[in-house]
């Protein structure tokens, strides 16, 4: 039975709901996240200021040495630059960068030659467009005053939010929807369950964070990550839980170019387990009746956080 798919003619008023909920809790949150943020960032980027002799020593043997420096070298340039400008403008491999930034070490399978040869090429570029209206000692050829790399330090460290911000938010916001699915259920005597299979999992239990073998239409498997699996008290030996997504977004834009990813993902649990597949989305945020219209024709349903006793409807 449907609960919201079915229901246009009170998409827009949820929208609305939906959108004053994540803003409440955004600026609630978003701030304070920030400011830890940039100060953990402001740290890091004084300690390479002092690692690279405030930038004046900045050398292949450096990022060899500490690979974690990358991200704020390629923030102290002008135009900050990305990963994937960086891999074009230095033709070094994708791979290292991102081992780099993300694991903070350098590739362990890239022979030191040719590892070195592709850090001078990052170091060549990075000196080349180094922002020197930042920097402003480097054009003067002197030794910076505190209040210098303290303003410098700022400034990276401001860029460095800009990109780890959002990140932050989306995964605190992730966190929150589980916690408050959690809730809802506890409250109503559900237990955590350590099964992690859509076939053992017992009647009034439920489970995060499940990785689901499924289908895809080509024929080969793929793992389908699922944030929660219901099993409602009422669950018999044969019965699937009720599979969960939870999805927020702080704007209408990024909502629009991923709601196919529902849609592939309802495919695949189709093919695998048949039409009577249960999976529904938890919405929090920004969430249109574009959005709602695509996910209806697909035939999925969703419940608002907004709303979260529309739960009961689906059986729980």
């Amino acid at each position: 039975m449907a609960v919201n798919l079915d229901k246009p003619q009170r998409w827009k008023a949820d929208t609305q709901l939906s959108v004053d909920e994540y803003n409440r809790w955004f600026l609630q949150y978003a701030p304070a996240a920030y400011r830890e943020t940039r100060a953990r960032a402001t740290t890091y980027v004084e300690d390479i200021l002092k690692r690279t002799d405030n930038l004046r020593n900045i050398t292949a043997d450096i990022l060899f040495q500490h690979p974690d420096a990358l991200e704020m070298f390629r923030m102290s340039t002008a135009p900050p630059l990305a990963q994937d400008r960086l891999v074009g403008l230095a033709r070094v491999s994708k791979s290292l960068i991102e081992t780099m930034e993300k694991y903070k070490r350098v590739p362990v399978r890239m022979s030191e030659t040719l590892l070195r040869e592709q850090l001078e090429r990052i170091i060549t570029i990075i000196k080349e467009i180094l922002d020197r209206d930042v920097f402003i000692w480097f054009a003067e050829y002197r030794e910076p005053s505190p209040d210098e790399v303290r303003r410098a330090s700022t400034v990276v460290a401001d860029r460095i939010c800009g990109m780890l911000t959002d990140p932050l938010i989306r995964n605190a916001q992730e966190k929150r929807q589980l916690k408050r699915i959690t809730t809802w259920l506890e409250t109503r005597g559900y237990v955590p369950s350590e099964v992690r299979s859509l076939h053992n999992i017992q009647p009034g239990t439920f489970a995060h964070r499940v990785n689901v073998r499924a289908i895809q239409s080509s024929g080969e498997f793929v793992s389908v990550p699922i944030d929660t699996i219901v099993m409602p008290k009422t669950g018999m030996d044969g019965n699937l839980p009720l599979l969960i997504e939870a999805k927020s977004a702080g704007d209408f834009t990024n909502t629009n170019k991923r709601r196919k990813e529902e849609a592939t993902k309802m495919r695949q649990l189709r093919n695998t387990f048949g039409e009577d597949v249960r999976f529904i989305l938890l919405l929090g945020g920004y969430f249109d009746s574009g959005y709602l219209g695509y996910e209806a024709a697909e035939g999925i349903d969703w419940v608002w956080e907004h709303r979260m006793d529309d739960l009961i409807e689906f059986g729980l």
